[in-house]
């Protein structure tokens, strides 16, 4: 397990997340090492192709990241590569793309978001020799496109009872511990002088509410630590979908011009957008989601804006995987839910949830080398962050739960 976890290591380490797509070091993956051996076998022969969700490759978030992992990993190994994107945001338009793939010869496709446990359910079983790569797929998206439901969307009973929830050996997927990179940047954000925060969910799918509860753990701690506890008020609302829009905007424009709302986590895509155009009328500051977003907000909303982001190790998550497949090693990752975290405690840069060193706009209050403190304390367990989206986690500091915007 050392030799293993010594791979992992060194695999991830020379990965940033726009991936720099070496092939030679089999390793494991996050938190949850996998089991079984790791001899190195001869290279399989594959081509890749990657399927967009809802959004196209130059989204600055999860498609256009995975397209460049790919798209650089093969690229330096020699290996085929394409991308498809679906007519149409559904199920059927997804699966059509995988189709296409198949018939054009590929035998490596890698999917990413939640958007495609329903293309998961489709396929799996009928090409049972294409290896399937699910980035941030859980297993209740998964299971849950198995069942009929009601008006509320709870399940009910199965659409087939001859067809059991399953997830085959051809199928990998991955999620990831938005708690503990949500946690990183609500501590940052207090540690650097916020004291009138905001938290902008898309959605309220599992995911983004594991960000604004890590969110709101970490700031309450950083709180607790200066004992400031009573002067830190987080608001936090969801939009309701994933994109900006003009009541997003002035929802947005009350936060910062009325309440004084002085930093946002916009945690939902492109709803990142309203909240961009908002801060950039007061000078007000964003804290990025998913990907290392500065590049993207600063260059066409104001310079400094974003203070961090709470990134996804999407790209390392494709270099593992496509070096592991091309190892002949996917036996090992087939069939499995892996939730992927942390994997060193003095290496910030190698785990697969983290805040970026080089955009983060570290000073006095939070340095790097208080960001490597806190990182080594989370992977020790010292401090430990609930994933518990059951249920808003305590807190001393002043949270409005707002709801919904729609």
């Amino acid at each position: 397990m050392k030799k293993l976890l010594a791979l992992s290591l060194a695999l991830v380490m020379s990965l940033s997340l726009v991936a720099c797509g070496k092939k030679d070091d089999p390793s494991a993956s996050g938190s949850k090492q996998p089991e079984g051996s790791q001899s190195q076998q001869e290279k399989t022969d594959m081509s890749v192709a990657m399927i967009t969700d809802y959004g196209d490759i130059t989204d600055q978030s999860f498609n256009q990241t995975t397209y460049e992992a790919c798209k650089s990993y093969c690229e330096a190994a020699g290996v085929d590569f394409s991308y498809f994107k679906p007519q149409d945001n559904n199920t059927a338009a997804r699966v059509a793309m995988v189709e296409k793939a198949v018939d054009e010869g590929y035998n490596v496709i890698v999917m990413p978001g939640f958007a495609f446990a329903g293309t998961i359910h489709d396929v799996q079983d009928e090409y049972p020799d294409v290896k399937f790569v699910a980035l941030d797929v859980s297993q209740f998206d998964v299971e849950d496109t198995y069942y009929n439901h009601d008006k509320d969307n709870n399940r009910t009973d199965l659409i087939d009872a001859d067809n059991q929830p399953h997830l085959n050996d051809n199928v990998y997927c991955s999620v990831y511990q938005e708690e503990l990179c949500g946690y990183m940047a609500g501590y940052a954000a207090v540690k650097l002088g916020y004291k009138h925060l905001g938290f902008l969910g898309g959605m309220a799918v599992p995911a983004v509410t594991r960000y604004g509860y890590g969110f709101i753990q970490g700031a309450d701690e950083a709180a607790a630590e200066l004992g400031i506890e009573k002067d830190i008020t987080i608001e936090y609302v969801y939009g309701g979908q994933f994109f900006g829009d003009a009541d997003i905007t002035a929802y947005m424009d009350n936060w910062y011009k009325t309440l004084g709302v002085e930093v946002v986590f916009a945690c939902g895509g492109g709803i990142f957008t309203s909240a961009a155009e908002a801060a950039a009328k007061v000078n007000g500051k964003l804290i990025g989601v998913d990907v290392d977003q500065a590049p993207t907000i600063d260059s066409a909303y104001g310079e400094k804006m974003t203070v961090t982001s709470a990134m996804k190790g999407l790209a390392p998550t494709v270099n593992l995987l496509l070096s592991e497949i091309q190892a002949g090693n996917f036996a090992n990752y087939g069939g499995k839910y892996d939730t992927l975290g942390l994997v060193s405690g003095d290496k910030p840069e190698e785990n697969f949830v983290q805040i970026p060193m080089g955009s983060t706009q570290f000073a006095d209050g939070f340095t790097q080398e208080d960001y490597t403190d806190l990182v080594a304390k989370l992977f020790s367990k010292e401090i430990e962050v609930s994933g518990d989206i059951t249920a808003m986690p305590e807190h001393a500091i002043t949270v409005n739960d707002l709801g919904a915007i729609k």
